[in-house]
């Protein structure tokens, strides 16, 4: 059975594809199966969203797990936001490494109420969704990244479900329909923004109209740009 929290947790590089252990916890496996087999050391980022600059996904998820990060990075710029401070400022007292989100808030993960693994879903959706926005995923690109999925070691579920997906048309109504809170809509706009960097107008186009049907305001949106930027920035410092 599909466990949509561990594919997240594989397309964020927390879980190393094909076993049970994070890359936290086995390092030294990680680095030598990325010396053995790169495409199983954590690279479903790169082969789904591609491996252009930006689309690095931010190292953090390596210590919270997937979803925790994403809900973990909305939650950052949410409360950045709603402090009144400028996009990109520290906050007084906010902790310098990403954490996940306070259980007593809407952006923990226990409180969907759609539950954790369902939600979890919708986060690997958008994500796959995002990715499809400049058009670089066609019909070649699908050949390549179903063999390259298969030598990933992810396990035939989460394959065939990741195929499935690049083969469904994008269903932005979906997506945002998904989303059953404000703040699932952050993580959503959140998520989205971290599996691209909008270098292009299709990019750019895709997140300009996915924050305008999850009703965001332009100032959270600018919060979210700077968080994930900012985390982005600070994995490939850490690479």
């Amino acid at each position: 059975m599909l466990d949509p929290k561990s594919l997240l947790d594989d397309l964020l590089g927390s879980k190393i594809p094909g076993t049970n252990s994070t890359v936290k916890e086995k390092a030294g496996q990680a680095a030598q199966m990325a010396r053995d087999n790169p495409l199983a050391a954590g690279a479903l980022a790169a082969i789904l969203l591609g491996t252009g600059p930006g689309r690095r996904v931010t190292g953090t998820a390596l210590k919270v797990g997937g979803l925790a990060a994403v809900a973990g990075l909305a939650y950052k710029a949410y409360q950045n936001y709603t402090n009144g401070g400028r996009p990109g400022e520290a906050q007084p007292g906010s902790e310098p490494e990403l954490l996940p989100p306070p259980a007593d808030t809407a952006f923990d993960p226990a409180r969907a109420p759609q539950g954790e693994a369902e939600f979890a879903l919708v986060i690997v959706r958008a994500m796959i969704s995002a990715a499809r926005a400049d058009g670089h995923i066609d019909d070649a690109e699908r050949g390549r990244i179903a063999d390259k999925l298969h030598l990933s070691g992810i396990g035939e579920e989460a394959e065939a479900f990741l195929l499935e997906e690049l083969e469904k048309p994008v269903d932005l109504d979906a997506l945002v329909g998904a989303a059953q809170t404000d703040a699932q809509k952050v993580e959503l706009y959140t998520a989205s923004r971290l599996a691209i960097e909008p270098e292009t107008r299709a990019e750019r186009g895709y997140l300009d109209l996915l924050a305008g049907r999850l009703k965001l305001p332009d100032a959270l949106i600018d919060h979210i740009e700077a968080t994930v930027s900012e985390a982005k920035a600070g994995e490939a410092a850490s690479v």
